[in-house]
């Protein structure tokens, strides 16, 4: 592990990733940003069964410019091996505070984001995350001028194909939610964007659901078919929300090709040469099956191994290991609710006070359950 002050890593833009998958026909994948959980251990976890681009928690963009404890704490990055493309999220709803954090993040990861879909309270009281989508002259100054400021200290922020392939290229991104009436989340896409030719940011994560929409109530999909529609032909679209199984996509754009050529009744096969959509990001869907990805319908057993052997490398505080591995060993959110352990075996979760603990449960388990005894112990220790 390294500070942020670490001579600066490898990385790849974004962009690159995005055409390469345009290339193959196939979706980008993405993990979304969640509050304590999208450690670099996770996200190296993922990262192993598919997620392309993996985000960072939302990190205050004041406190990250204040406080090198912060920056220690909140961005943890890998030195040993490969790091996943890491785009760091920002909450900000200040020029210049955005702007210097950007400046002091971007030796470190490939991108940064502006988070303007956070819809809980104490957020939006701050006028940070969904608050903004009511100020869009100031989500376009914030990123103009964090871009800008990159364009200074000498990072390739234009564009271009140059830029995209320059070492130093790095990317600038934001995260939105939508509006009750589409007509203001029109206008909020339009400011940000800027001129289409030059435009301010280089793609957008669009999650279809209002500020004041609970989670347990489907996406709209008929603002995502809209502003997909819309806005594709200007920048790539990732959608986020209701993200849980490959084999259920929540894609409904207009579909333009048939599955099967000898089939007319087939139903056409997603993709993003027939959707407007160039990727998914999910959150909670990751967090119960880490190998979502992968194609995998629940979370298996060697996921949980995968991320015990990442936390021991790159360390979490034992409460949020032990949940992770709650998540993961519970029923996921897609259709298959199998689970790795019962309720009554995941009740001992609630007692576990360290790792040690932790590990020598899930080593029994593994055991009970698969007839491989000692792995977990063997791999970590």
């Amino acid at each position: 592990m390294g500070s942020i002050e670490a001579d600066s890593l490898p990385t790849t833009h974004p962009l690159k990733i995005f055409e390469a998958c345009r290339k193959q026909n196939k979706f980008l994948y993405a993990c979304a940003p969640m509050v304590r959980y999208s450690k670099l251990a996770f996200r190296q976890t993922v990262h192993h069964y598919g997620v392309d681009l993996c985000w960072t928690p939302m990190i205050l963009a004041k406190e990250f410019n204040r406080s090198s404890f912060a920056r220690d704490s909140d961005l943890t990055i890998g030195t040993d091996g490969p790091q996943p493309v890491t785009i760091l999220q920002f909450g900000a709803n200040d020029a210049t505070e955005l702007a210097r954090a950007s400046s002091l993040a971007a030796p470190h990861v490939s991108g940064v984001d502006l988070n303007c879909g956070c819809p809980q309270g104490w957020a939006c009281a701050e006028t940070l995350g969904a608050a903004l989508m009511n100020r869009r002259e100031l989500v376009r100054d914030m990123v103009v001028a964090t871009r800008g400021r990159l364009a200074r200290d000498g990072w390739a922020v234009g564009g271009t194909d140059a830029d995209v392939e320059d070492a130093k290229g790095r990317s600038v991104s934001v995260k939105i939610r939508v509006h009750d009436d589409l007509r203001k989340t029109i206008d909020f896409i339009d400011t940000v964007i800027g001129d289409p030719h030059h435009r301010n940011i280089d793609w957008l994560t669009i999650h279809p659901r209002t500020r004041n929409t609970p989670s347990t109530t489907p996406i709209r999909t008929d603002a995502l078919e809209m502003l997909a529609a819309k806005y594709a032909p200007t920048l790539p679209i990732l959608l986020s929300g209701d993200v849980f199984d490959l084999a259920a996509l929540p894609v409904l754009p207009t579909l333009t090709t048939k599955g099967d050529d000898n089939d007319d009744d087939a139903p056409p096969l997603p993709s993003p040469s027939n959707t407007h959509i160039a990727g998914f990001m999910s959150a909670r869907g990751l967090l119960a099956n880490p190998a979502l990805f992968a194609g995998h319908a629940a979370c298996p057993w060697e996921a949980v191994e995968r991320f015990m052997v990442r936390a021991a490398r790159a360390p979490l505080p034992v409460k949020h290991a032990v949940h992770h591995v709650q998540e993961m060993c519970g029923p996921g959110c897609g259709p298959d609710k199998s689970a790795l352990l019962s309720k009554k075996e995941r009740l001992a979760f609630a007692r576990m006070t360290d790792m040690t603990e932790l590990v020598d449960f899930l080593d029994d388990k593994i055991a009970e359950h698969t007839g491989r005894a000692g792995g977990l112990r063997r791999d970590l220790w």
